[in-house]
Order: structure tokens, then sequence, then C-alpha cells
């Protein structure tokens, strides 16, 4: 007997062993690698399997061809569009650059630009979008619930498919855990194209739990396209029991539709192993109404990221304006739990004497999650930025305005699991005026904050707090 459990020791060191040698020789961020060793050494047996689950990096495998990338992008794109005097801003031109070289997220001109605060703009946008589809309707989403929202989105596109539209959904597998089965059969049953984003089944469950397809994007007919941070789920709308929701989507028309369509069908790709690259898809962009030749169209790109990619793309691009800032950056997220890299540029930047602002929930919506960042928020603090904690519900909104020329919105969170595990995507906008507009919600936001230096119980806790905060920040790589 003594034999038996002297084996089984080694046996589980030898396992531990090559666990935490797997984790070091994948070559990840320090931080990254110590929490995940830690975790395998001190939690016995369930820090293994947590991390077969949750640590594997799929970074370096290819989930698309790129046989099938140029079919489903460069062709179409380059084949179908043409855009006369796209103007480049200079000061932004390495940024573009930089998402063009890395996943070939080329600029186009927006015709038109609406910024949606909260459910009760975004939904009846969307259903309007919906009710005059003529031709297909794209849906590209974490959560859609079975709710009465849910319900009644799923019935208008019902009706859209027995008027011959083609509908495709997209949800996402874990994202959707507690929608019952029959709440997307129906719609199947309907003619509704409707196929969950990497299934968790086993045994293939460690390969998939981890990494999410955590986009918004809905695309109309190849004209009109939605982008963001809200789900389709009643919360969004009329917030739960205990707080209001505030988020943001942006609704778009003109030729960046085209990038938002090729998002689309790239996931679908991905999801249903079906090429749909037809002409129809990406349809001629009708005249913009303003700057004539649309010269004075304001310049968008539409920039994905996955733990597929070779790089961590819309982290790259964060850490770029953060670090070339020169007067201000504004910053509304969930959770802040941010990489070394980023959290490095955002302190350099306040200590520069750049005016950074940051706007995270006074109350989370994952307590943990909320305990690991506390830490962060006082390092920002100190360094000189201004930390503002909203007060008037729950602050899902994720958005970026840099110098009054750059704005971004999307689906990204400050934290390890948008920049490193999810399928993300934003939306980055190059024109002042649009800048204005993103930074007057910014500033009505911040009115609906306090600011964290005046809030001595936050700045300096007790010392049973302070422990308790340092525990769960060695967690933060990993959440």
């Amino acid at each position: 007997m003594h034999g038996l459990y002297a084996v089984g020791v080694v046996l589980y060191w030898i396992i531990v062993t090559v666990a935490i040698v797997h984790v070091v020789m994948d070559n990840r961020q320090p931080a990254k690698t110590m929490a995940w060793a830690l975790v395998i050494f001190f939690v016995p047996i369930v820090g293994i399997v947590f991390y077969l689950f949750f640590g594997i990096n799929t970074r370096k495998q290819r989930m698309v061809s790129q046989r099938s990338l140029d079919q489903l992008s460069k062709r179409s794109m380059l084949e179908f569009v043409e855009q006369r005097s796209l103007h480049l801003p200079d000061d932004h031109k390495p940024l573009i650059d930089l998402y063009v070289n890395q996943n070939f997220s080329l600029p186009f001109k927006v015709d038109d630009i609406q910024l949606l605060c909260d459910g009760k703009d975004f939904f009846p946008a969307l259903f309007k979008a919906i009710g005059e589809a003529r031709d297909h309707i794209h849906l590209d989403f974490y959560i859609i619930e079975d709710d009465p929202l849910g319900r009644l989105i799923s019935d208008m596109l019902i009706d859209r498919a027995r008027e011959g539209v083609e509908v495709r959904l997209i949800y996402d597998d874990v994202g959707c855990w507690n929608v019952r089965h029959r709440f997307f059969e129906r719609m199947r049953e309907e003619g509704i194209e409707v196929v969950p984003f990497l299934p968790v089944r086993f045994p293939s469950f460690a390969n998939k739990v981890n990494y999410r397809n955590h986009r918004k994007i809905c695309v109309i007919d190849g004209r009109v396209g939605f982008i963001g941070g809200m789900n389709l789920a009643l919360r969004y709308w009329q917030g739960t029991e205990t707080q209001s929701w505030r988020d943001t989507m942006i609704r778009v028309e003109g030729s960046v539709v085209y990038a938002l369509q090729r998002a689309f069908l790239i996931d679908w790709y991905f999801v249903d192993r079906t090429l749909i690259s037809h002409r129809k898809y990406y349809p001629p962009s009708t005249p913009p109404s303003f700057g004539g030749d649309g010269g004075g169209s304001p310049i968008a790109q539409i920039v994905t990221s996955s733990p597929a990619s070779p790089y961590p793309e819309i982290m790259q691009g964060y850490v770029h304006v953060i670090s070339t800032a020169k007067k201000s950056i504004l910053m509304e997220t969930p959770y802040f739990l941010p990489t070394e890299p980023v959290l490095f540029a955002l302190k350099t930047a306040a200590l520069g004497g750049i005016d950074v602002r940051l706007i995270v929930p006074m109350r989370s919506d994952a307590r943990f999650v909320e305990w690991a960042g506390r830490s962060y928020l006082r390092e920002m603090a100190e360094a000189g930025a201004q930390v503002w904690l909203y007060q008037d519900g729950f602050l899902h909104s994720k958005l970026m305005v840099v110098d009054d020329t750059l704005s971004t919105c999307g689906s990204t969170n400050i934290d390890f699991r948008s920049f490193e595990n999810n399928f993300e995507s934003n939306i980055f906008i190059y024109d002042e005026e649009t800048a204005s507009r993103f930074r007057e919600v910014f500033i009505a936001d911040q009115q609906h904050a306090r600011l964290l230096n005046d809030m001595p119980h936050r700045m300096r806790p007790s010392f049973l707090k302070r422990l308790l905060e340092s525990l769960a920040r060695l967690l933060a790589p990993l959440l």
C-alpha cells in the first residue's frame, strides 16, 4: 500500500514538472508564466486540470488557412471595392499601416457614424435595420439571451427569413451556455443559418473553453453595420434588478461596412467552413452625405484580434496610440486588468504630463475581478492619472479617445482575456469631429463618477484588504 502511494506521489510530481516545463517553454509573458506555474505547484490536481482547460496557448495554431483568407478578404475586397480620393491622416499612418500589415485591416471611408450610448438607442436602431433588410442579415454576438428581447429579435429574424432574406447568426457557445437548445432550433427550422462558435464538447473541451468569440457585429445588406460592446439581452435595455447598464455601440454606413462584412465572413468560414465571397455582399457604396467625392469623409478601420493570430493586434495598437499620445487619453472599460505593456504605456503617459483619464465601474458584475483590479487602479492614480469610478449603474462601455483625433470602440476590455484569449473586434476612427463626439460621451459619464483620489478607504485600504487585493492580482493573467 505504501509502495503504491509512493509511486502515485512520484507520478504526480512528474506530471507537475512536465506541466510547468510546458508553461515555461511556451514563452508567454513572464507574469502569466509565473501565475500558471504557481497555480500548478500550489493547488494539487486542480491546478493541472485548470491549466489543461484554460491555460494551453493556441496562438501558434492557424485556424483559418491563408488561401481561405485570401479568398475571403484580398480577392473580394480588392476586386469589389474601389475607393477614390482616400486621404489617410499623416499623424495616424503608422497605426493604419500596423493594422494593414498585421491582418489586412484596410482603411475605409465612413459616410455616417452614430454613437448609441444605451440599449434604448441601440435596439430600436437595430430593429429598424433588420426590418429594412432586403438581401441578408449577418449577426455575430457573444450572447443572445432567451429572454423577451432575445425572443423579439428571433421573431424579427424569422419574419425576414420568411420574406426571402438570408439570415446568418453566430453565437458563442460558452456565452450562451444557459440558453435552451430549442431557442436556436426554432430559428433553424425557419431557414435561418445558426451556428455556435467553438462548441465545447468532450473530448475537445480543454482546447476550446478558454477561447471565446466576444465580438458584437451586425451587417445588414452590406450597407449598414453595428459594432461595439452590447450583447442581445434585455439587461442591456433595462438593466438588472439592482442596477442599470451603460454601454456603447456604433452604427456605420459607407465603405467601412465592407470591413465589418469581411470580419463576419471570416468568422462564418471558421465555424461553418463555407466560403462566402460573392459580389453581392460588397454592394457599391452610395455617395456620402458630405465631402462631395468623399474626400472629406472620416477614415476608419475594423480591427479584429484572436488567439490564433501571430500577434495580439488590438493590444499592439493600444500600446502604440498610448505611447504616441501628445495631449490626452480618455478611456472607459468595465474591467481593468491590463497587461504589462499597456499598464507601462499608460503610467508612462500619465507621468509624462499627458491628461490620462480612466472610467471604470464602482461595482463590477464580477467581484473577484473587481478586487484583482483595485491595485492597478491605485497605481494609475499614483502615476498622476485621473481614475473615476462610475456610480450610475454598471459601466460596460469600451471606448478610448486619444488627442481628440482618434477614437475607438468595440468589444475589447482592458484585461488579459480580451487582449490574449478572446476573439475581439474594434473600430478605429481617424476624425476630429467623431473624436469630439466620443469625448462628449466620456465627459457625460464622468459626471456620474467619483474620483478615486477622493476615496481614502480605496487609496489607503487596510492591511487585510491589500492582502486580498494582492492575492487576487496574482491571478489577473488568468482571469
